[in-house]
């Protein structure tokens, strides 16, 4: 009995904190959540809706 609780003492101790708890994947997702939202707003504002067209239609004149 003994051996068993230091080898599970061991393995515990071994194991550290590895990965992320759910606190911190909870904060993770609502940031990264948010940096879309952000990342979807600036696209789709009319500023880098013209300059992309721009672009694109510079980019096919030159094509041919």
């Amino acid at each position: 009995m003994r051996a068993m609780k230091m080898v599970v003492r061991r393995w515990t101790s071994l194991r550290g904190d590895r990965g992320m708890s759910t606190a911190e994947y909870a904060v993770g997702t609502i940031a990264a959540a948010a940096f879309a939202g952000l990342l979807f707003k600036i696209v789709t504002s009319s500023q880098v809706k013209t300059l992309l067209f721009h672009i694109i239609e510079k980019a096919l004149k030159l094509a041919g």
